[in-house]
């Protein structure tokens, strides 16, 4: 008597019995041994591979990217920081000083909308 989950076939041989939502499934010999699923199979856990280490090296270089561009954000918003101050003492200043209302004109001071 052949091993338990094995089953003897007279055309195929033997082959596995496969438990699958408790239904049996029987799987032929030939396609599991058969050289063109194996090589199909190959090139397609190759392409995989490939795929997943081509993603893995685009996300450490966007993630590199990610980083300086934070930085130069963080850079450019300190600045626009130091300019709103200079802005707010020179309207500041031409409150006392209306003579510089000409330098202030094209960077009229607008309420932020929220």
């Amino acid at each position: 008597m052949p091993a338990r989950g094995l089953e003897i076939n007279p055309f195929l041989g033997i082959k596995n019995i496969v438990d699958i939502c408790r239904q049996f499934a029987r799987l032929a010999i030939f396609i599991m041994k058969s050289g063109i699923t194996n090589t199909v199979l190959t090139w397609v856990l190759a392409v995989i591979v490939l795929a997943g280490v081509l993603f893995a090296l685009q996300t450490i270089f966007r993630s590199r990217e990610l980083r300086m561009l934070q930085s130069q954000v963080i850079v450019c918003q300190s600045t626009m920081n130091r300019l709103n101050v200079v802005l707010n003492e020179a309207v500041q200043y031409g409150k006392t000083h209306p003579d510089i209302d000409h330098v202030l004109q094209p960077f009229e001071t607008k309420p932020a909308a929220h």
